[in-house]
């Protein structure tokens, strides 16, 4: 097996991408991608090298990272826009052998210690020798091919590195299993097929954008319009010249769109399928989508470890705030804190099981043991309730819960009474140490265009709708929340 095949079988006249305004068919991108295997192989890349990219959503990156798997290598997929150091730290944990890199990288990668970068014998520059004894990567799409390599089914094909919102992120191993058993569980909802044409914004070193936005379109022969950053009107523009029929983003994707004066009820009429993943989605986005364009947005849940996608809302009766229930060949329990099952309309940590649950943190058995149970559970540290039909609601992360005097109180809760104020556009909810109590609720807060709010006002807002202990003791007005790339807020950044 070898998840590089995914591409394999597609009519190939039909378009597999439009990067800056080219196409590329499925027969092109099979023959580069086959070009880049062979010029690889000749560079002496074997399986089980490390190749980082540090690329954009571009036609690079997916030709690099289908060529790299297809020999046995392994991916680190890495933000390109990345300070050095940051960049340094995750090149110490997965030594690579290649890195590919493109422009917006340059400056960092020039920055990093040589004793760092010394163990990369291929370095190769998207776009010209920017980089000092790089090679250009266009010699790599031409020239004869190598044969596809076949591997085992727990093989790595990525270092996926979580997206570390709760502190310093870590390197997931995921196999060419992992990868294929969780584009089959999803598009066994999706149904994508060679007519669809998806909107491939989300950051492609994500696993959000790698398996879901990259793997199940090209494995539907789909065609994939990627974009190098987020716009909401460049977005209106594309969807509408290109007849976008899935839109897969983060709530901030979809909190932009919907702020934008819209002059027709009927803009995302080409959209039948809108997805939303990566962070939990305001059920006002939700529902005012619906109420003004008809589109409803199906949300969904996974993490890195998952490869992603663990539960989905598409195909089933559609209820704001609800995550759906399990895609097929997960097995689910929602468990308290001794790891029995909690009782309907309970809250408790979601453990998971299935073929495509990850292998473990690289090089960190202890960090693994946390999270993986002997019998193969993953604790995903994510609480959530269950109603009597099986839908699943999230509720917050445990790690982000905050003991107020012994008693529990979720961000999210409180987040969701504040989100709904009318001069309130986003929050974010964390607890700090407090002498008498534990632990206090504190609230950060962008208002709505600049205007201005009183404090005491805020609370005395939360206090007509939540017990007093779930009531923010202080709240801080700022001009923009700190978000990761996938738009979840970093709130260990904020504590």
């Amino acid at each position: 097996m070898n998840l590089s095949q995914i591409i394999e079988g597609h009519d190939g006249n039909s378009t597999a991408l439009i990067s800056r305004g080219r196409s590329t068919t499925y027969q092109q991108l099979r023959e580069q991608v086959g070009s880049m295997r062979g010029a690889l192989v000749r560079r002496g890349v074997q399986k089980g090298d490390v190749v980082v990219l540090l690329c954009g959503n571009s036609r690079y990156f997916i030709v690099s990272y289908l060529a790299a798997i297809g020999i046995g290598a392994i991916v680190a997929p890495l933000n390109p826009t990345s300070p050095a150091p940051e960049i340094e730290n995750e090149l110490h944990v997965v030594t690579p052998t290649v890195a590919i890199i493109e422009p917006s990288a340059y400056e960092a990668w020039k920055n990093i210690p040589s004793v760092t970068t010394s163990a990369v014998r291929i370095v190769i520059a998207t776009e010209g020798h920017v980089i000092e004894g790089a090679e250009t990567i266009d010699e790599f799409l031409t020239g004869d091919s190598a044969a596809v390599v076949d591997v085992e089914a727990s093989h790595p094909a990525v270092y996926m590195f979580t997206s570390g919102t709760a502190g310093s992120p870590k390197a997931a191993i995921l196999t060419h299993n992992n990868l294929l058993t969780n584009i089959r569980q999803a598009n066994v909802a999706e149904h994508i097929a060679p007519t669809d044409v998806v909107f491939g914004v989300l950051p492609l070193f994500h696993i959000f954008g790698l398996n879901v936005v990259i793997g199940t379109t090209l494995a539907g022969g789909a065609c994939l319009v990627l974009v190098q950053r987020f716009d909401p009107v460049s977005t209106m523009e594309t969807i509408a010249e290109r007849g976008v029929t899935v839109l897969p983003g983060a709530p901030s994707l979809w909190a932009a769109l919907g702020q934008l004066d819209h002059e027709s009820p009927h803009v995302f009429s080409s959209i039948r399928l809108a997805l939303s993943g990566a962070a939990k989605l305001p059920e006002q986005i939700s529902q005012s989508f619906s109420a003004r364009f008809g589109l409803q947005i199906q949300e969904g849940y996974g993490l890195t470890e998952a490869a992603p996608v663990v539960t989905t809302s598409i195909g089933m009766e559609w209820i704001p705030g609800s995550i759906g229930r399990p895609v097929p060949g997960i097995e689910l329990r929602v468990v308290d804190e001794n790891g029995g099952d909690v009782l309907v309309g309970d809250s408790g940590e979601i453990w998971i099981r299935g073929e495509n649950i990850f292998a473990g943190y690289l090089n960190d058995a202890e960090a693994t043991a946390r999270v993986l149970t002997r019998d193969g559970w993953l604790r995903t540290g994510d609480i959530a309730v269950v109603d009597d039909s099986g839908h699943l609601y999230m509720v917050d992360r445990a790690k982000d819960l905050i003991i107020v005097s012994g008693f529990n109180v979720f961000p999210a809760e409180v987040e969701g009474v504040l989100s709904a104020h009318p001069d309130i556009s986003e929050v974010a909810v964390v607890g700090t140490p407090h002498p008498h109590t534990g632990e206090a609720v504190r609230a950060y807060v962008v208002t709505r265009n600049g205007i201005h709010l009183d404090e005491d006002a805020i609370i005395d807002y939360c206090r007509t709708k939540l017990a007093r202990y779930k009531c923010p003791s202080k709240v801080l007005f700022v001009d923009s929340l700190p978000r990761n790339v996938s738009g979840k807020v970093q709130r260990y950044a904020l504590r």
